[in-house]
């Protein structure tokens, strides 16, 4: 009578399927396997039970290779776009970024740090760069873009500036406030649009009623009022002023209302019997020089009105050295209207300016202080 052997359930370890492997033997088996083996005696009806289902075979864990990282991620970014880069409203914009990163890195684009429009902007990413189109740029597309490269957990980003302009709004209002001699005084608003970016001046023309043609008499002017002078006697003028930014002029421009009458002087009589007036005087600035920022390389000028009886003679100085003669600089008197223009100022010109009037019964000064700066 052959002795009884009780079953038992071994675990074995399949390198195929990389999980241990259920199987129930007698324990002649085992002993004749040859391999090291975990054995339990189980009962018979453990001998017997269920197989796993293949839902719980399919959830047990399989281990995963990542893709070794060959090359770290980095953006190229070209020099041209290391500074604002400008467009005007309806251009294209069409940006190539070079990348590198091996396996292919991830590439994202952000606007002002939210999503891209996809119904204005697009972007297609290659194996080695990506590429922002805009059809027809609008002011809305201004503002920071950045590009993120990632790869696992490395990341690398670019920054883009994008600034679109268009021409700017007209002057809001210009007045005639006095008009004396050949002389006539304008006063204007700045435009509420500047087209997005920063005005490079203003530019004023006159037009007399007998040619109704206008002529240029200032370009790229800062301020907001001007002198106009050497009208002629007899004349009526009508005055407009541009505001210019990048883009160019603005479309329209407002007129003066009233009209500039340069009348002829009065011819004095003399008559018997009244002694004639002295209008001698010392010097005295009617209108003194006003402070102003100039851009440099643009032409700058400075006014002042000065009244003397003699004709007074006038002396520029900067920084309380006489200029006169200095071909840098452009000094002109008529009527009154003392004016200096500094031709393209640089760096060395900015400084404190004066204007001297110096006549037999005394002298006058005014000052003002003028700074250069660099352009945009």
């Amino acid at each position: 009578m052959e002795p009884k052997v009780s079953p038992v359930k071994i675990s074995l370890w399949s390198p195929a399927s990389g999980r241990p492997s259920m199987e129930a033997a007698t324990a002649p088996e085992v002993a004749s396997s040859g391999s090291t083996l975990k054995v339990k005696e189980t009962s018979p009806a453990d001998a017997e039970g269920p197989p796993a289902s293949p839902r719980q075979e399919a959830s047990s864990p399989i281990p995963q290779l990542l893709s070794p990282i060959e090359e770290h991620p980095k953006i190229w970014l070209p020099r041209a776009l290391r500074q604002t880069y400008i467009r005007k409203v309806g251009d294209t914009v069409n940006l190539l970024i070079p990348f590198q990163g091996k396996p292919k890195p991830q590439a994202t684009w952000t606007h002002d740090g939210c999503a891209l429009d996809a119904g204005r902007v697009s972007v297609r990413n290659g194996e080695r760069d990506s590429i922002l189109f805009i059809r027809e740029a609008q002011r809305a597309d201004s503002g920071r873009y950045q590009l993120s490269v990632r790869l696992g957990e490395l990341e690398a980003t670019a920054t883009i500036d994008i600034l679109v302009i268009e021409r700017p709004g007209p002057p809001q209002s210009i007045k005639l406030v006095d008009v004396w001699g050949s002389n006539a005084t304008l006063e204007w608003t700045p435009p509420q649009d500047t087209g997005n970016t920063a005005l490079l001046g203003y530019t004023v023309q006159k037009a007399d009623t007998k040619s109704g043609l206008w002529f240029t008499v200032l370009e790229r002017y800062h301020r907001t009022s001007f002198t106009v002078s050497n009208l002629i006697v007899g004349n009526s003028y009508a005055f407009r002023v541009f505001a210019e930014n990048q883009c160019g002029l603005s479309e329209t421009a407002p007129i003066t209302a009233d009209l500039a009458h340069i009348q002829k002087a009065a011819t004095l009589r003399k008559t018997g019997g009244f002694a004639q007036r002295d209008f001698s005087e010392a010097p005295k600035f009617t209108q003194p020089l006003a402070d102003c920022t100039t851009v440099m390389g643009y032409d700058t000028q400075l006014f002042c009105c000065v009244r003397a009886s003699p004709k007074p003679k006038i002396i520029w100085l900067k920084n309380k050295m006489d200029i006169q003669g200095n071909p840098k600089y452009r000094a002109l008197t008529h009527l009154g209207i003392c004016s200096l223009e500094i031709r393209k100022p640089g760096p060395f010109d900015g400084g404190i300016y004066t204007c001297k009037a110096v006549n037999p019964l005394g002298e006058a000064s005014v000052d003002c202080r003028v700074d250069v700066r660099a352009p945009h």
